[in-house]
């Protein structure tokens, strides 16, 4: 795709601050049910399992609808599906405090979803019509971070206000704070407006767009993005369950493992910004870091480490896998045709939901049949099957 933003650092980061920001709230509201489980459990009387499908149908609604949501980017605008779709996934949250019957939640996580699935086409859409060329991948990185970010929030926020109030208010309080979030992006149009001789307008209808979709490196980015996704849900949300089976630490000591690898993660994200700037070749980028990704994520499954070594082994996991996420972007955004940007990285981007749906219940069912090592082979596998389509598609332009 041809470079065709020029701006001031200082428009830069205003925009990518925006778009950072809006892209935080995505991923606190992606956790804030988790960590208040327990109480909806007791209050509703209901199951794990049946808390565990009510954020199934969260992920789902996410994925299916985000190509849509990409065209609808591309049709009208960020300016206007971001705030929207920010205003519907926290009102559905804070509607989600007053819920008095299961079915209902479960209705409120589906839109929940379907809010949330704007995200992904709405900012990158923004982000590479109107960042300049020189300083995207290093936007693309804060992106990544300010989602981390998100992750990291929630937990903490929800166990306080749950413990002031209770499950419901934490809910509402939450919620409403979305809502004044999702009025000031929608206040700040400017920022998120492309630009008319900026944008070129796609032609030919359903069939270009479904050509598009099955042109050969949009599809082994898709790929790409699943497997990935598959293996970094499967090192954040399962961590402190394998690690005290593998390395016989404390259930405590593998939760500050987990911690510090999201936070290193993040740390890679940004490092690996300013490397994405300064080369093309992004895909030996990518491979440098999840090469030896992989080989030490089997190493905390197979490798008896002291306790320092085993913090240190994952702090270098999370930061080799957080250095390739402003390459994977860049690839992408060398795959797509100016004017699709929506839905392309929408279509793309709903990988990374397809494979937050494949790794739970694929490492689950290992753990319920007893297999305490099978999740690290799993994940290494997914880290070995992305190489191949990352450097298709780097080839490929």
């Amino acid at each position: 795709m041809t470079d065709f933003a020029i701006a001031k650092p200082a428009t830069d980061l205003r925009i990518t601050s925006v778009v950072g920001a809006a892209h935080f709230t995505s991923h606190f509201f992606q956790l804030v049910l988790p960590p208040v489980f327990p109480m909806m459990r007791e209050s509703l009387g209901v199951s794990y399992t049946e808390l565990g499908l009510m954020m199934s149908m969260f992920f789902a609604g996410s994925g299916l609808f985000q190509v849509l949501a990409g065209f609808v980017v591309d049709r009208v605008g960020a300016h206007v599906v971001l705030p929207a779709g920010m205003a519907l996934l926290a009102g559905s949250v804070m509607l989600m405090g007053f819920a008095p019957a299961l079915w209902m939640l479960f209705a409120l996580a589906l839109l929940a979803g379907i809010g949330n699935s704007v995200y992904h086409p709405a900012d990158y859409s923004v982000l590479t019509g109107r960042i300049t060329p020189s300083r995207m991948a290093r936007a693309y990185s804060v992106h990544s971070v300010t989602g981390t970010l998100g992750w990291a929030a929630a937990p903490v926020t929800m166990v306080f206000l749950s413990t002031m109030f209770d499950w419901r208010m934490a809910l509402s309080i939450v919620g409403a704070g979305g809502l004044i979030c999702a009025a000031l992006v929608a206040m700040d149009r400017a920022d998120l407006v492309i630009p008319a001789q900026k944008k070129h307008v796609s032609t030919g209808g359903e069939g270009s767009s479904l050509r598009l979709f099955m042109s050969p490196a949009i599809v082994m980015a898709f790929v790409y993005f699943t497997l990935l996704s598959a293996a970094f849900t499967g090192l954040q949300n399962y961590l402190p369950t394998l690690l005290p089976n593998t390395q016989g630490v404390s259930l405590s000591f593998a939760t500050t493992v987990t911690t510090f690898y999201l936070t290193v993660y993040a740390a890679g994200s940004l490092a690996g910004g300013f490397l994405a700037d300064r080369t093309k070749n992004h895909d030996r980028l990518i491979g440098f870091g999840l090469v030896p990704m992989m080989l030490l994520s089997l190493a905390m499954g197979y490798v008896a480490l002291s306790p320092p070594a085993l913090l240190a082994v994952a702090m270098a996991t999370g930061f080799l896998g957080g250095m390739t996420i402003p390459s994977r972007d860049m690839l992408v955004r060398s795959a797509t045709p100016r004017g699709s940007e929506g839905k392309v990285f929408g279509f793309v981007y709903s990988g990374l939901d397809l494979g937050a749906l494949i790794a739970p219940p694929s490492i689950g069912y290992m753990l319920d049949h007893g297999s305490i090592h099978g999740p690290f082979i799993f994940i290494a596998l997914m880290i070995l099957g992305t190489l191949a389509p990352a450097f298709f598609v780097a080839r490929r332009h």
